[in-house]
């Protein structure tokens, strides 16, 4: 037979039986079945799809209470859809901002608040935007844990959906991602993107910022969401302070005052904007005055900010204390009690008060625009 075509099996079996005969070769071994297995499933390694399901369809309810007649599409869909109004925006510029709410989430882990990580967010990320003079449009989150806890992505989730709400742009979409053995038992990670736009002629860069313009500051609601990391340090290794311990000198417990809401600007810049009072604006973030006032400074100036025109708050007096932090590294990292500084033309000054007064918006002059290489000095 030639050698490329196949044998019959039983003849191969007879003769392979016989041959092992012959030479006492042991005898043809007998297949055992192999036990069945328990099939492995997603849940086993950590990520509970239908756990994550019923905590979409709470959300999806969520956020359709930020939509409004621009929004074109579901929660669900692979992008979410926004029409612009070109009315509103004839010459219409987008802008766009993403932010996160840093080591704050490890106190909310601490204290099990989680309402209000939400609302601090989306503030955070509507002031980058609003001072350039844009109006939100809509906003993107991202929530990531180890272990889906139902409970706790709803109410973070329902902390987005306020802070939307009151700040007029539609949440119309996200991700929320289970990655087991990536995050601590009951920790998370927050982030977001916004959208928002402005017309081309009423854009706010600093450009028109002037020698001798005047800094107005507004006041912050505290740490708003920047300094953490030193912050707690100070408080929970250094003073050893518990979150629920209540300090004298903050007349408040270390947690809550850690714990209170980035402010919302867009409301007084929106009228401060439109009484086109204002050359540039600056969201005191991470970094403080000294590296966020610069941001928005022409070449070839610089500012002079007088610590003498507003009063430190307790809570940043108490933090340099507890670590004999050094003046520089304090403005440097914390927003000090400012958490928007306008830059005013000397001659709307009185126009943009009146503006601030009307609103009850507390403020006051805290230094001038002066010659210099973008930088901030104070005295």
């Amino acid at each position: 037979m030639p050698e490329n075509f196949s044998t019959p099996d039983s003849t191969v079996n007879a003769s392979r039986i016989k041959k092992q005969e012959e030479t006492g070769g042991s005898k043809p071994r007998i297949s055992q079945t192999t036990p069945a297995r328990k099939p492995i499933s997603y849940a086993d390694a950590g990520v509970d799809i239908s756990a994550a399901d019923k905590s979409k369809h709470r959300i999806k309810m969520l956020a359709r209470k930020t939509f409004n007649k621009q929004v074109l599409s579901e929660i669900g869909g692979f992008g979410g859809l926004f029409a612009l109004d070109l009315e509103k925006y004839p010459n219409p510029v987008l802008v766009s901002s993403a932010d996160g709410v840093g080591t704050k989430l490890k106190v909310a882990f601490e204290l099990g608040i989680h309402h209000t990580v939400g609302q601090d967010l989306v503030n955070h990320c509507v002031n980058d935007i609003a001072v350039q003079g844009a109006s939100p449009l809509f906003f993107l989150d991202y929530l990531a844990t180890g272990k889906l806890e139902n409970s706790v992505v709803e109410t973070v989730v329902q902390g987005i959906s306020d802070a939307c709400r009151a700040n007029g742009c539609a949440l119309i979409g996200g991700e929320t991602a289970q990655m087991p053995g990536f995050y601590g038992d009951g920790e998370y990670d927050l982030a977001g993107t916004i959208i928002g736009a402005v017309s081309r002629d009423k854009i706010i860069t600093g450009e028109t910022v002037q020698v001798g313009d005047v800094l107005l500051g507004l006041p912050s609601n505290g740490l708003h969401t920047n300094g953490y990391s030193l912050a707690r340090k100070l408080f929970f290794e250094v003073a050893r302070y518990g979150p629920e311990q209540y300090v004298n000198d903050l007349k408040d417990k270390t947690g809550a005052a850690l714990m209170r809401i980035h402010r919302s600007y867009l409301a007084i810049i929106k009228k401060l904007t439109a009484g086109e009072v204002v050359s540039g604006m600056a969201h005191i973030t991470g970094g403080g005055i000294t590296e966020n006032l610069p941001r928005i400074l022409p070449k070839g100036m610089g500012a002079q900010v007088d610590l003498a025109t507003w009063q430190v708050p307790p809570l940043f007096e108490h933090l340099q204390k507890l670590g004999d932090v050094e003046q520089d590294e304090m403005y440097r990292t914390f927003n000090m009690g400012i958490g928007l500084i306008a830059v005013v033309p000397a001659e709307k000054v009185k126009k943009a008060k009146a503006i601030l007064n009307r609103a009850n918006e507390r403020h006051c002059i805290i230094g001038r625009i002066v010659r210099g290489e973008r930088k901030v000095s104070y005295n």
